[in-house]
């Protein structure tokens, strides 16, 4: 069976705090034979299939759902089984599906929101597998395989999210890396430590770093992990040989996964690195249910205007700019950031939302408890038209930003015509005067579409619009007869 080692976290001083049982746990770890792997775990595993299509990765923007926002570090199994249930039966069918267990995922009593929880949960080889209490499919050395399996039988993909480094617990056990020579003393870097973590230490740019690494991403895949949301690495600061390391360890591992860069805001001179060794990348910090924030943490729906207006038009099929998830719906029992609360944003503010995050084609992944859906969260979420301006779209680019008013453009795949969102980033009512070549739009007349409504709108010789406060349209736009739909 595999042994779990539990971790304390590291003390203030810079020293390791003392670990339970941490030096008869290391003894008997390097006494056991080489590779004693519980071989009911890879029977299991490898009755997992790969979802259809994994091959292409991302070649559309990445829509599922994410645990931070409504669990933080506490979701259990049941809890994940359960959101991920009311997901394959409700939003399946409109292409939500990546299913992302996020953080603490290692921890067996986690503290609720972003707290510090002391203790860890890994395996022998250095590598956090998940608690047992809390997921039990995991137990005797089994993982997450069989919670993916559960997954994918839905017809879903499963996700997890990791940290950049490499655990403080198994350098100081000096733990062996699985499928190398190194041990772990011979792959940290003490110098480069993740800000916010003190579980885990930097991973030196060297042979036993790229094994250790390599030694994660095996374990991963034979968990049938699709998706991997890497934190600490994209910014704060931006770690370089770590993304590109964790590139060469998922091309190796031999299974198509997407790759999420967390958090933001990444560099814009990075972007050539981010779309060689990345599938998704976070352009800000985390953005909670707020309009507008003047912190670094956390931030509003508004402070991704010019952020999306820089990123999007760089974005490329399976290489996505990403603006964070939606903190939308009710986000608890224990939302990553405060107390459980439904979003705190207006019905305008949250169309704004998704409307912007669709017209700049952003990853789209939910933060609500699904099982505490209500009928107006749904409606952001169910609407074939909005969801088609995200991932069927082309040349999406703001093309105006002026007196608090905001209007982009993108191209149907199909049919013709443009999509267009127009925002009111003011708090109070507007409306909204231009001509069409005001928008670089030729023509003198167009016919409109309101997608949110799913309503005709008639033929226009301008675009005219009252807005609400922080609120928004989308409509499609077409000169001539009306495209197919």
């Amino acid at each position: 069976m595999m042994r779990a080692i539990t971790a304390s976290r590291r003390c203030s001083g810079g020293g390791v705090g003392r670990v339970r049982g941490a030096g008869a746990a290391a003894r008997r770890i390097r006494g056991l034979p080489g590779l004693a792997v519980a071989a009911a775990a890879v029977s299991l595993m490898a009755c997992c299939p790969a979802p259809a299509g994994a091959h292409e990765v991302a070649r559309r923007p990445p829509m599922g759902w994410n645990s931070w926002d409504a669990y933080g570090k506490t979701i259990t199994e049941a809890q994940f089984r359960a959101n991920v249930r009311w997901m394959a039966q409700h939003l399946r069918r409109y292409g939500w599906r990546y299913a992302v267990i996020d953080a603490g995922w290692s921890i067996p009593h986690p503290l609720a929101g972003n707290a510090r929880s002391g203790v860890l949960t890994m395996d022998r080889y250095g590598r956090y597998i998940p608690a047992p209490n809390r997921f039990p499919s995991a137990a005797g050395g089994r993982g997450f395989a069989p919670l993916a399996h559960y997954v994918h039988s839905l017809g879903l993909k499963f996700g997890i999210h990791i940290q950049r480094g490499i655990p403080a617990e198994a350098v100081r056990a000096n733990l062996p890396i699985a499928g190398s020579p190194f041990r772990a003393r011979q792959a940290v870097d003490l110098n480069a430590p993740c800000a916010w973590d003190p579980h885990n230490d930097g991973v030196a740019d060297n042979a036993a770093g790229q094994a250790y690494y390599d030694s994660i991403l095996r374990l991963y895949a034979r968990w049938h992990v699709d998706f991997i949301k890497v934190d600490c690495i994209s910014s704060h600061p931006y770690a370089a040989a770590d993304i590109h390391m964790l590139a060469q360890a998922v091309r190796a591992a031999g299974r198509p996964m997407v790759v999420s860069l967390s958090p933001g805001p990444t560099p814009l001179d990075k972007l050539a690195q981010v779309r060689r060794d990345a599938n998704m990348w976070r352009i800000s910090n985390d953005v909670w249910d707020v309009w507008r924030s003047n912190s670094a943490y956390p931030q509003g729906v508004a402070n991704q205007f010019p952020r999306l207006a820089r990123w999007a038009p760089l974005a490329r099929p399976g290489h996505w700019p990403d603006a964070d998830m939606l903190a939308i719906g009710y986000l608890g029992p224990h939302p990553g950031l405060g107390s459980a609360r439904w979003s705190r944003l207006t019905h305008a503010e949250q169309r704004t939302y998704m409307t912007l995050w669709c017209i700049a084609r952003s990853p789209l992944i939910i933060g609500a408890n699904l099982t505490r859906m209500n009928r107006w969260t749904l409606s952001l979420l169910d609407n074939r038209a909005v969801i088609a301006v995200d991932q069927d779209a082309t040349d999406d680019h703001q093309v105006l930003a002026r007196h608090r008013f905001v209007v982009w453009l993108s191209r149907p795949q199909r049919g013709g015509g443009w999509y267009l969102a127009a925002f009111n980033l003011a708090g109070r009512a507007r409306t909204l005067r231009l001509p069409w070549r005001a928008l670089s739009l030729p023509g003198r007349r167009y016919r409109l579409r309101d997608l949110w409504r799913g309503r005709a709108l008639g033929v226009a010789a301008a675009l005219r619009v009252r807005l609400a406060p922080h609120g928004s349209v989308l409509y499609r736009v077409w000169r001539g007869a009306a495209p197919r739909r």
